[in-house]
């Protein structure tokens, strides 16, 4: 029980900005800078690239975010003392510039780690922002965490057996956070 607090303790920016994010992409400024990372173009097979929910403005406003999310968490975890049970402070200080570099990398990889399901996903005609089985459903549910997780496996050198419980771990959270926002009606769909 120890462990999967301490990983809750360790994944609390990256949810932080998952949310912050779904809910920034809902405000007029998101939707007057919205623009496609394919530009709209297609392929030889006159499918999108990537589609219009894959936006710069989404990408970079999740790497802000999660910058702001990782020090907030960072100054909590210090005065609260939960420094000691996050595995992103076990070979490196605590201090606001670590924070903001491994920030950075989470909203980076969070965003690009996305991409590969979405192009997928155009090849075989399923919406934007849509999933057509269950085999979908679980993948876009889990594929940012692969990123984010490489991250802290860099960071951190957890043995890979906590990488993949780490994905199962983050998968199930972020099935349950898309749940409660979809119920708030922050979601469209599930």
């Amino acid at each position: 029980m120890k462990m999967i607090l301490g990983m809750y303790i360790t994944l609390m920016p990256v949810i932080l900005a998952g949310i912050l994010n779904m809910i920034f992409v809902k405000t007029p400024l998101y939707k007057r800078c919205k623009y496609p990372i394919d530009g709209g173009r297609c392929l030889r097979d006159g499918k999108r690239i990537f589609g219009d929910n894959k936006t710069w403005i989404g990408f970079f406003s999740m790497i802000v975010i999660s910058i702001v999310t990782s020090v907030i968490w960072g100054a909590i975890c210090n005065v609260t003392g939960l420094e000691e049970m996050n595995e992103l402070y076990l070979f490196y200080r605590n201090d606001f510039w670590y924070n903001v570099s491994v920030g950075a990398y989470f909203g980076f990889s969070y965003m690009l780690f996305e991409l590969p399901n979405s192009f997928v996903k155009r090849r075989i005609d399923i919406e934007p922002g849509k999933t057509s089985n269950t085999l979908f459903f679980v993948i876009d549910q889990i594929d940012s965490l692969f990123g984010v997780m490489l991250i802290l496996f860099i960071t951190s050198r957890i043995p890979v057996w906590k990488y993949f419980l780490y994905i199962f771990v983050g998968g199930f959270t972020h099935i349950s956070v898309n749940l409660v926002l979809y119920k708030l009606k922050v979601r469209r769909n599930l």
